[in-house]
C-alpha cells in the first residue's frame, strides 16, 4: 500500500502483471477497483477494470497543477509506481495536515517551515517563497491558511492562473485560453443580498462562498420578522387607544404585559413586557437593530438559535432590573435587541483579523448602541424629581438596566448556541465559562425575586394583622 493513500481510501493499489497464456497470446493488464488515490498527478477515481491502452484519469482534486499532470497513456506498472513515489510533496504536506482538509493555518504552517522535515527536503529559495505566501495569507484580507495547491504552485514554479480563475470566478465564463478575460453575468438581487450577509457575519472566505452558493431561504428567517410585526401591532393598538404618539410616550402602565415591581408574582410579565414600547423612538431603534443585525444572524445561524439569544436577553433584562433598579417599570425589547448586538459584536471581536473593515464595524456598533443607551439613561433620570404618583406614567419609569443585562446575555448565550465552524480548545473553555456564568446569574436572580416576593407578602400580612390587633378600637 502506498503510504499516502490512507486519506483517500483504505484500499490498496493492486497492479497485476501481464501473463502469457498457453496459446502465446498476452493478457491485458488491469487495475482492479481503484478508489480515489490522491497523487501529485491528480486523483485516480473509480477506474474499475480498464485495459492497458484505455486508461483514463478523473481529476477529483481539481486544483493540482504541476509538471507531473501529463502522464503517457501507455505506461506500465513500474512507471505508475515511480509516479506514486515522486509524490513526496503530498506526503510532506500531509505530515502537517493530519485532518486531510488540504490546508494548513498560517501559524501552523510557519512552524512547519522551521521543522527538520521541511528544512531537509525544501530548498532555501522555495522556503522563502512559501514564507511570503504565508505572510500574504495572514493579512486581514487573506484567507488565514495555506492550501496544498499554494504549496504545489510554489514547489513546481507555476503561477496557475487558470486555477485561480476557476476558484474565484467559478460562476463566470472564460472567453480566451490565453488572456482569461471574463464575461461577468450580473447576479440577481437575492444573491447580492446573500453575499452581503455572508461578508457581514462569516469570518472565513470558504464559509462565505459555501453559504453564498447553498443558501436558498428555505426555511425563511421568520422569527425576527414575526417579532417585529407583533411589536408594531401592539404599538399601533395602544396609540389608537390613547390617541397620542410621542417620541417618549405614552407608557401603557395599566397593561397586563408591562413589568411592574408590585406585580412580579405574575411571571409572564418577565417576558411579555417586550411587546410594549415607550414611544415611537424607542420602538424605531429596536426595530432597526432587529432588522439590521438580527435578520442577517438569523439567515446564517437559523431561527431557533437567534430566538434563544433574543429571549435570553429579554429575560435577563427583567431579572436584572428587578435586582438593580427595583422601583421602576419596564417596557420594550431592548434586552433582546442588545443581546443580538452583543452577539454580533462578539463575532466581530473574535474574528477581527478575518473580518473586512473590522475597525469601522466596531465603531459603528459602539456608536449606534451608545446613542440609544445614553438616551435611556437620560430618560431614566430626567424625571427623577417627579412626584411618586406620576412615576408610572413618565418616561423616567423605564429602566436602562435591561440594556446591560441583555448585552451580558448576548455575550454568554451567543457563545453557547451560535454555530462555530472550527472550534478550538480555548473556544471550548469559553463555552463552559459562558454556560456557567449565565446559569449562575439566572439562578441568583430567580432566587432573589422569589425570596423578595415572599418577604413582601409576609410584611403585608404582618401589617394587616398588626393594624387589626392594635387599631380596631380606634375608629374615627
Amino acid at each position: 500500500m502506498w503510504p499516502g493513500s490512507e486519506r483517500g481510501s483504505s484500499r490498496a493499489l493492486e497492479l497485476p502483471t501481464s501473463q502469457q497464456n498457453a496459446g502465446g497470446s498476452s493478457q491485458q493488464e488491469t487495475l482492479a477497483d481503484i478508489e480515489h488515490i490522491s497523487t501529485i498527478a491528480g486523483s485516480l477515481a473509480s477506474i474499475g477494470t480498464l485495459s492497458h491502452t484505455q486508461m483514463r484519469y478523473c481529476t477529483n482534486d481539481a486544483g493540482y497543477d504541476t509538471e507531473h499532470t501529463s502522464l503517457n497513456s501507455d505506461f506500465d506498472e513500474a512507471e505508475l509506481r515511480r509516479e506514486l513515489l515522486r509524490d513526496k510533496w503530498k506526503l510532506l504536506f500531509d505530515m502537517f495536515d493530519p485532518e486531510g482538509f488540504g490546508e494548513i493555518s498560517v501559524s501552523e504552517f510557519l512552524v512547519a517551515l522551521r521543522s527538520p522535515e521541511f528544512v531537509s527536503q525544501v530548498p532555501m529559495n522555495k522556503r522563502e517563497l512559501l514564507l511570503e505566501r504565508a505572510k500574504k495569507a495572514q493579512l486581514p484580507v487573506g484567507p488565514g491558511y495555506v492550501t496544498f495547491q499554494d504549496f504545489v504552485n510554489v514547489m513546481s514554479g507555476k503561477r496557475s492562473r487558470s486555477f485561480k480563475c476557476a476558484v474565484h470566478h467559478r460562476d463566470r465564463e472564460v472567453c480566451s485560453e490565453n488572456d482569461f478575460q471574463l464575461v461577468v453575468s450580473e447576479p440577481p438581487l437575492f444573491r447580492k443580498m446573500v453575499h452581503a450577509v455572508a461578508m457581514e457575519v462569516l469570518p472565513e472566505e470558504r464559509d462565505r462562498k459555501y453559504y453564498a452558493d447553498r443558501y436558498t431561504c428555505c426555511p425563511p428567517p421568520f422569527f425576527i420578522i414575526l417579532i417585529t410585526i407583533v411589536e408594531l401591532g401592539f404599538f399601533v393598538y395602544h396609540t389608537s387607544a390613547t390617541g397620542e404618539a410621542a417620541p417618549t410616550g405614552p407608557i401603557p402602565s395599566d397593561s397586563m404585559f408591562i413589568y411592574r415591581p408590585d406585580k412580579r408574582h405574575e411571571i409572564w410579565r418577565f417576558i411579555l413586557y417586550m411587546v410594549l414600547h415607550a414611544g415611537w423612538f424607542h420602538l424605531g431603534f429596536n426595530v432597526a437593530v432587529q432588522l439590521l443585525f438580527g435578520l442577517p444572524l438569523e439567515m446564517v445561524h437559523g431561527s431557533t438559535r437567534i430566538a434563544c439569544i433574543y429571549f435570553s436577553g429579554v429575560l435577563a433584562g427583567s431579572l436584572g432590573t428587578s435586582i438593580f433598579d427595583p422601583e421602576v417599570f419596564l417596557v420594550g425589547a431592548s434586552g433582546g435587541v442588545y443581546a443580538l448586538l452583543a452577539a454580533h459584536l462578539a463575532n466581530v471581536l473574535l474574528n477581527y483579523h478575518q473580518m473586512r473593515y473590522g475597525v469601522l464595524r466596531l465603531a459603528f456598533i459602539l456608536i449606534f448602541a451608545s446613542f440609544d443607551f445614553g438616551f435611556a439613561i437620560y430618560a431614566r433620570y430626567a424625571g427623577e424629581d417627579l412626584p411618586p404618583g406620576q412615576l408610572a406614567a413618565s418616561p423616567a419609569a423605564v429602566s436602562y438596566v435591561a440594556h446591560l443585562a441583555g448585552a451580558v446575555a448576548g455575550l454568554t448565550i451567543g457563545l453557547l448556541v451560535l454555530k462555530n465552524f472550527e472550534q478550538k480548545l480555548h473556544e471550548q473553555l469559553l463555552w463552559w465559562i459562558a454556560l456557567g456564568t449565565y446559569t449562575a446569574l439566572v439562578v441568583f436572580a430567580v432566587a432573589f425575586n422569589v425570596l423578595n416576593g415572599v418577604t413582601l407578602f409576609n410584611m403585608r400580612v404582618e401589617k394587616i394583622r398588626f393594624t387589626q390587633t392594635y387599631f380596631n378600637d380606634f375608629q374615627v
